[in-house]
């Protein structure tokens, strides 16, 4: 797979991105592109969502704040369409997820359980086991994914 991804011959899903990035400890944020230069201090930030792959065609991701090796760690807005079950592979130990829903709930799988997660509400998990989200209604659902890379 990553031959074909390197001669252009296939575009990775979030998946495989995922277990690409697990698989060499680097963050998913480092596959993403991102448009304006990073800079420490403060930032405004005007980020776009990104369809990653047209297999991904009911999820986007935004980055708000890419990986920081010095924080260890990293924001992403996700936008879930009507309908979208996006199943995540596990994350290299030590990573942690906060999931919370900006508009609408969410569902998110952990410990082989769907948690209905609601706007007033978030969600922290150990990533390095099997997890998902997904989008049970009739309107998109926006949330902040931040991923703590603990080490």
């Amino acid at each position: 797979m990553l031959g074909q991804i390197e001669r252009g011959e296939s575009n990775p899903t979030i998946a495989t991105l995922w277990k690409i990035a697990s698989g060499f400890d680097v963050s998913f944020s480092s596959f993403v592109k991102d448009d304006e230069p990073h800079q420490s201090g403060l930032m405004h930030r005007k980020p776009r969502m990104q369809q990653l792959h047209k297999q991904d065609d009911r999820i986007n991701v935004m980055p708000i704040f890419p990986f920081d090796k010095n924080l260890g760690f990293e924001v992403f807005i996700i936008e879930l369409l009507p309908g979208c079950t996006h199943l995540s592979p596990p994350h290299q130990k030590g990573v942690i997820e906060h999931v919370i829903p900006v508009s609408g709930f969410i569902e998110v799988l952990v410990d082989e359980r769907w948690r209905k997660v609601n706007p007033s509400e978030g969600l922290r998990f150990d990533a390095f086991f099997p997890h998902g989200y997904r989008n049970l209604s009739n309107h998109p659902v926006l949330f902040h994914d931040m991923i703590h890379y603990m080490k």
